[in-house]
């Protein structure tokens, strides 16, 4: 059995434009619905939804009949937790909150067996070996594996240039809501300081010759980051889809009953 490849890694050095949306529901049935909807990739949050590893392999077991690319984002970055999530089958990482390129770089370490790193080898026990039937895993793993390391306060905009030219890590990714947040913004990114801090480190993640990525559910600023050089973007959530939806939903109705109650009675002679 061949080491299973990783298409997202390979258009990311493409440079090719990549849709993607939140994969916030925690259960795999949620994630099997949005891997059916075409998105290039999906993000299987494993920070602020209420994934845990049993849930988050249902999640990838889930969705690997299909073509949209999971990318799983951990809690923190935490070597056993990673540990955990690569030999479940993980092949892509998020890691939020990255801001020195030490701690990018013990990322990295966290990703690779030794005498590169300090992943610990399961072998055998692991999904991600497919049981032990890839061939040579443990000094291939590497090759198929994608660190993309989350820029989202000041701090990391400061050390941008210097984090996304760690080798081993293969793109960053902007937390827009955070940034803004840390910046006194209080989740407003639509701020001048806050857009030039986001341009700032896309062009220092382009410079280092790495892909970037942004959140922007709204239209208008996704087409903005497009254009400014992010080639991967996550365009929408699956939790505000329908939370959006269920309330336009009824408010067609609501209209109609609002109409309906203020229309004079009609009155028979």
């Amino acid at each position: 059995m061949q080491l299973p490849a990783n298409p997202f890694k390979a258009a990311l050095r493409r440079a090719e434009p990549l849709y993607g949306i939140w994969a916030g529901f925690a259960t795999p049935y949620a994630a099997e619905i949005i891997a059916t909807t075409g998105y290039d990739w999906m993000l299987v949050d494993g920070e602020h939804a209420p994934s845990t590893v049993p849930t988050l392999l249902g999640q990838l077991q889930a969705v690997a009949p299909y073509a949209t690319h999971p990318v799983v984002r951990a809690v923190q970055g935490d070597t056993v937790l990673i540990k955990q999530l690569l030999d479940v089958g993980v092949q892509t990482l998020m890691v939020p909150m990255v801001e020195t390129a030490e701690q990018a770089r013990e990322l990295v370490r966290a990703m690779r067996y030794p005498p590169h790193g300090v992943r610990g080898v399961g072998g055998g026990l692991t999904r991600a070996t497919r049981w032990d039937a890839v061939p040579d895993y443990i000094r291939t793993a590497h090759e198929q594996l994608c660190l993309i390391v989350q820029i989202e306060s000041p701090r990391g905009v400061a050390n941008a240039a210097e984090i996304a030219a760690v080798e081993g890590v293969d793109a960053v990714f902007i937390g827009p809501a955070d940034l803004s947040t840390g910046m006194g913004h209080a989740g407003d990114a639509s701020q001048g300081e806050v857009q030039e801090a986001i341009r700032r480190t896309v062009e220092a993640t382009l410079a280092a010759g790495k892909a970037c990525g942004i959140l922007a559910p709204r239209e208008e600023d996704a087409r903005r980051y497009a254009d400014w050089g992010c080639s991967f973007i996550a365009v929408g959530i699956d939790i505000s889809l329908l939370r959006q939806a269920a309330l336009a939903n009824l408010g067609r109705y609501r209209a109609t009953q609002a109409t309906d109650q203020a229309a004079p009675a009609s009155r028979t002679y």
